[in-house]
């Protein structure tokens, strides 16, 4: 198999964790790719119409595009621990939840670094910031529950969103008024895999 990513993409990010957590690094060839929302690179529209990545390919199909996807088949493919079943609506809402966190922590990052000056808005990027705030603080009082539960799909989708804030927006501080989620990420973050995918 091969994926193609970015290491600064925290979708990216979740489908390489989601690779350490099932053992199945050594199954992928890693290929970088220099891509933007108004450039796609050739290589990524080769197996993604939509020009995005990560993209996975596989030798018994089509290529496998959006993480959410990606994560699922590789987590079918080592066993299927990290969707339990028990508790598959709660995973997949964290999952979407953390999704939404990135792309919204994305969109800002575009915002500023694609479009041209006198384009940008201002009142946009603080709209994607609102929903950022707005879905942590939902995880901080709904969800730590699950968090500190067994390891699944939304923890790790959860912790790769919250590296990204991390990484890309870190003055406005997500942990202000986040103390459980704070506290349960120092803790998460120390994780091999996370460690091991930590963006330069």
């Amino acid at each position: 198999m091969q994926l193609f990513h970015s290491p600064a993409s925290p979708f990216v990010r979740k489908v390489v964790v989601t690779l350490h957590e099932t053992g199945q690094t050594g199954d992928v060839e890693f290929l970088a790719v220099a891509t933007t929302p108004v450039n796609s690179a050739p290589e990524i529209l080769a197996h993604n119409p939509t020009g995005k990545i990560p993209a996975l390919t596989r030798p018994d199909g089509p290529a496998l595009y959006d993480s959410r996807v990606i994560c699922r088949y590789l987590d079918a493919r080592a066993g299927g621990k990290l969707y339990p079943e028990s508790r598959i609506w709660d995973t997949l809402t964290l999952e979407a939840t953390a999704d939404a966190i990135m792309d919204a922590a994305v969109l800002m990052i575009y915002e500023r670094r694609i479009r041209p000056v006198e384009k940008q808005s201002d009142d946009w990027i603080e709209a994607q910031w609102g929903k950022v705030a707005r879905a942590i603080g939902a995880v901080n009082t709904r969800w730590m529950s699950h968090l500190n539960g067994p390891l699944d799909m939304g923890q790790i989708s959860i912790g790769c969103a919250l590296g990204y804030l991390d990484f890309r927006h870190e003055a406005r501080d997500w942990r202000i008024g986040n103390d459980a989620l704070a506290k349960w990420y120092e803790t998460f973050a120390l994780r091999p895999a996370m460690q091991a995918t930590k963006p330069d």
